[in-house]
Parts: structure tokens; C-alpha cells; sequence
């Protein structure tokens, strides 16, 4: 791990007491964090990465009592605080990459499935992520027990970040009103996807959009903008409409900021079906279709960009570490290890970095080293 990493991630306190640190904790840092970046998903296989690399490991530290047990890796991570880690993360991503104006950040909820322990009653993991579009990278995420706590955790994500001249989009769980008066007193824009949580402000808009195109727009002032993708066999075009007409959204005050409402249309062919579905959105931008729908497609990223290939890549939804605050822990150093990848400038896919970094010393240097 590279100075400035191990310098980023010094604040994190050690809740050990002095007798029992035989193993300090930059020292497990840097072991988990090299054993994850090189396949290794649990603690086990952690503690047989440390033994197998141990030469090369004390190029970076010492390493003076060998390596921990993979009970004692387990011990220390679970005991760590999710806050003091999350905030050390945030400044090491502000310290690689730099939010540019109109940068999109997706914010968007993952729950990892194998952190449910039913014989002991604990509920699955549920985290919020913030994921910068044009940077691919991970900007932070925040823990809680359940879905429906997205609506405390996003507001405690969006606080640790630089949203100035970005744009933030979030899905209908995250379409409340204080959270788009955040948004905007943080200096950014929002896109919010509209569902039946907000009744009444979703029939109006569904409405404005079914009344003008039933009419072609006519006195309606607006902009459109279609795709369409021919692949694998499936034929999707979608259309895009934004307006600044607002007259008719009796909810339109509580909002702040708003400016525009916007609409989209899927349209699938696949075989012998076919599906059309609708999505409505509030936003604090202008009536631009193409800026609209690229704030759309970035939210819609986030899911291959980001949660597909943590399940796929880092097998996050089968992880079975359960303990304390291990999987907020290891779910921040699953994103770390994606951002190092990230980093890392060559052309190769996720999963073929992860392999070279289990298998080649030099490359995994170079990861972590940057």
C-alpha cells in the first residue's frame, strides 16, 4: 500500500488495547487490502495470502511478528469504525480524482445478501454508494441495516462529498424534499426518478407528459431526444422529453430548485415480446433533452459499472463475513480495490486485472503504488 494510501487511512483508531496491537493495524490494512485486490474473499484466504506473499509484503512494512491468523484479521476489521473508515476513503478518492463541473454522481442502494445471519437475527447489509460517472470511480459509501434507511443514509453520504457543479442523480427512494434542498445547498444539480412514494407529484407529471403528447406538444414548450440500440438480439429505443412547465404541479413550491420535469420511454422488443415502460423525474436543470438523458444513462451505469461487478468480480453477494462491522469494512475495501483497478490504466477487464494482481507481484505493486 502506498504511503499516501497508508497516510489517508491513519486516522482510522485502533480500539486495541496497547498489550494486544502484536500486529499493527496499517500492517492488517495493507495485508487485506493486497489479499482482496489479488481474489481473496475471506479471512482465510486473507491470512494464506499473507503467508504465500509475506516477502514481498515486507517491502511495504515490516511485518516484524509475521503474519495475523485469519481469526485475529477477522477480530481487528469487525472492531473498526465504519464512520472513521468511510471518511478516510473520501479522502483518498478527493485526493485521486478531481469532481470537474457537470460531473454525474449516482447514488444508488445495494444490499448484500450473504451478510444476513438469521440464526443470530441480523438483517443483510444495505449500503448507499456514490458513484462518479466520468471518473468510474467510487466517491463513498454509507451502511445501514435496512432499505428503507436510505432515506437517513443518503443525506450522511452526500455530507462527506464535493457536490459543487455536479450533478446528482438518485432513485425514488431518495426523492424527499430536504434531500433535494441538500442537493442544492451543496452547490449541485439533481435528477430524482419519481414513484408512487411521491403520489401525487407522479400522477401530475405522468399527466403533463400523457396531456402535451396527446396534443404534439402544441403550446407546450419542451425538448426530445431518442436512442436507439440494436443488440444481442433485443431492439431498445428510448425517448426522452424534458419541459419547464410547471404551472399545473400543485407540489412544485415544496421543491427546491426545481426547474424542470422530464420523462422516459423504453421501448423493448425481445423475440415475441414487447414492453414500453415509463419513468417520470423531477429536476433542477434546465429543459436540455441530450443533458437529461445523459443523466439518466449514468444512473442506469451504475448498476453494470458498479453492483454487477462487485457480485461478479468480488462475489460480494456471496460474502459470508458477518461479524460486528466487517462487512461495512469490507465493502469499503472492495470499493477501494475497484478504484485502485481503476487507476490502473491499462485496457483489460475488471476481472482480468483481479487475476493478474493475484498472480504477478510487480503488477499488484503497481496497483497499490499507483
Amino acid at each position: 500500500m502506498s504511503a499516501s494510501i497508508l497516510e489517508h487511512f491513519a486516522p482510522v483508531p485502533d480500539f486495541r488495547i496497547e498489550r494486544n496491537k502484536l500486529y499493527p493495524l496499517p500492517e492488517i490494512l495493507l495485508l487485506v487490502v493486497s489479499g482482496v485486490l489479488s481474489g481473496a474473499d475471506g479471512w482465510e484466504a486473507i491470512e494464506q495470502f499473507g503467508q504465500s506473499k509475506f516477502d514481498w509484503l515486507r517491502r511495504f512494512a515490516p511485518f516484524r511478528n509475521g503474519i495475523p491468523s485469519h481469526d485475529c484479521i477477522a477480530y481487528v476489521i469487525s472492531g473498526l469504525s465504519p464512520k472513521a473508515f468511510q471518511e478516510c476513503f473520501v479522502s483518498w478518492t478527493r485526493a485521486v480524482s478531481e469532481a470537474t463541473g457537470g460531473e454525474l454522481i449516482a447514488v444508488d442502494g445495494k444490499t448484500a445478501c450473504g451478510a444476513r445471519d438469521r440464526r443470530r437475527g441480523k438483517s443483510a447489509l444495505h449500503r448507499v454508494s456514490a458513484w462518479g460517472c466520468r471518473n468510474r470511480l467510487v466517491l463513498g459509501q454509507e451502511a445501514t441495516a435496512e432499505k428503507s434507511n436510505e432515506i437517513t443514509a443518503i443525506p450522511k453520504l452526500l455530507e462527506l462529498l464535493e457536490l459543487k457543479g455536479c450533478i446528482v442523480t438518485i432513485d425514488a427512494m431518495g426523492c424527499q424534499t430536504k434531500i433535494a434542498e441538500q442537493i442544492h445547498d451543496q452547490g449541485a444539480d439533481y435528477v430524482l426518478g419519481l414513484k408512487g412514494n411521491q403520489g401525487t407529484l407522479h400522477d401530475e407529471v405522468e399527466d403533463v407528459f400523457a396531456t402535451a403528447r396527446a396534443g404534439s406538444f402544441a403550446g407546450v414548450a419542451h425538448d426530445d431526444t431518442e436512442e436507439t440500440d440494436n443488440d444481442h438480439g433485443r431492439l431498445e429505443v428510448r425517448r426522452y422529453w424534458v419541459t419547464e412547465e410547471l404551472r399545473t404541479l400543485s407540489d412544485a413550491p415544496r421543491w427546491r430548485a426545481l426547474r424542470s420535469i422530464g420523462l422516459v420511454e423504453r421501448e423493448c422488443w425481445s423475440g415475441d415480446q414487447h414492453t414500453i415502460e415509463q419513468r417520470p423525474f423531477i429536476n433542477s436543470i434546465g429543459a436540455d433533452a441530450k443533458r437529461f438523458a445523459h443523466a439518466v444513462r449514468g444512473h442506469w451505469d451504475v448498476e453494470n459499472r458498479l453492483h454487477w461487478r462487485l457480485d461478479v468480480v468480488f462475489n460480494d453477494d456471496a460474502s459470508r463475513i458477518r461479524k460486528g462491522n466487517a462487512p461495512a469494512i469490507m465493502t469499503a475495501i472492495r470499493h477501494l480495490c475497484m478504484n485502485l483497478f481503476e487507476q490502473e490504466p491499462s485496457k483489460r477487464r475488471l476481472s482480468q486485472k483481479r487475476r493478474e494482481a493475484a498472480w504477478n507481484d510487480d503488477y499488484r505493486a503497481k496497483v497499490i503504488l499507483g
